[in-house]
């Protein structure tokens, strides 16, 4: 988690660094597509630094008021990250609507579009290096910043091209109209986020490979059981809880069906951050589905 906060703290610096650099760029061009770039890394910021504070909330060991933890705390600031980029496509809509009434020459656009580069390339190199320790460490916080600036690199790089194609043809309406595709691809990026988020804090099961991957490791721990079924799972961030019923042969003993489920726990744990809740029952109860313990 120390290593997830790190992170955060870094994205910060580079998101400041890469809005002073497009900052810089628009300052040179005038160029609305270029602001609408800049206003996208002004958003990042923001969305680092919400991302900073709940990684540190979501560190917060469980106390009486939240027994299971603060990890659903990373989904409020990817809900956060997803309004505040509603937000900056609904202004960028506005410039280019002005743009589009009274279309502008963009000036000194090769010094412009060079700045913009380097800070699309620092973009790049930060976004995926977030996406690849949010995938590893399980957390949306990271994930979601990562993937916002992927977004922000693709959007970039299409501002460039097209600014390029405007100076080549003289067709200026290009500045404004690639300002309004900037903002389209926001709104939607903001929304797929929100939607992530949402599914977090309604308790959504994990994806189907990582079920399958619990369900394969608790089939090959629970030696001595008969079977496992109604095997339910939700993830809050990194953390996946598990809840089953645990079917043993009716003579066995208390300490011998406890032992089974230490075993399953210290397989899971060692894959995943897990806490498991574990229902022991005799093997009347068994469905005869669900997961087939291997012996």
């Amino acid at each position: 988690m120390k290593a997830s906060i790190r992170l955060a703290a870094y994205t910060v610096a580079v998101g400041v660094l890469v809005f002073l650099l497009k900052l810089g760029a628009w300052w040179i061009t005038g160029s609305i597509a270029l602001y609408s770039d800049a206003l996208e890394s002004l958003i990042n910021i923001a969305a680092a630094i919400a991302a900073l504070v709940a990684l540190n909330l979501s560190a917060q060991p469980a106390d009486r008021n939240h027994p299971f933890g603060h990890h659903k705390a990373e989904y409020l600031s990817a809900v956060l990250e997803g309004t505040l980029v509603v937000a900056a496509s609904l202004s960028i809509f506005r410039e280019a609507y002005y743009g589009f009434l009274a279309p502008q020459v963009v000036e000194a656009p090769a010094m412009g579009l060079l700045v913009n580069g380097i800070a699309t390339a620092v973009n790049a190199v930060w976004g995926f290096l977030l996406v690849r320790a949010g995938r590893a460490r399980r957390s949306p916080a990271l994930l979601a910043d990562g993937k916002h600036l992927f977004a922000d690199v693709v959007t970039s790089i299409g501002v460039i091209l097209g600014l390029s194609l405007a100076q080549v043809t003289g067709w200026t309406i290009l500045d404004p109209m690639l300002a309004a595709i900037v903002a389209v691809n926001i709104l939607w990026m903001g929304f797929g986020l929100v939607r992530v988020s949402v599914g977090g804090l309604m308790d959504e099961s994990v994806d189907p490979q990582t079920l399958e991957r619990l369900r394969e490791i608790i089939s090959r721990s629970a030696s001595g059981a008969i079977e496992v079924h109604d095997l339910r799972t939700r993830q809050a961030a990194r953390m996946i809880f598990v809840e089953f019923h645990l079917v043993v042969p009716s003579d066995m003993t208390v300490a011998a069906s406890h032992h089974i489920c230490d075993c399953i726990e210290e397989a899971l744990t060692a894959e995943f951050d897990v806490e498991a809740i574990i229902h022991v029952e005799p093997e009347n109860e068994a469905k005869l589905q669900g997961v087939v313990v291997l012996h």
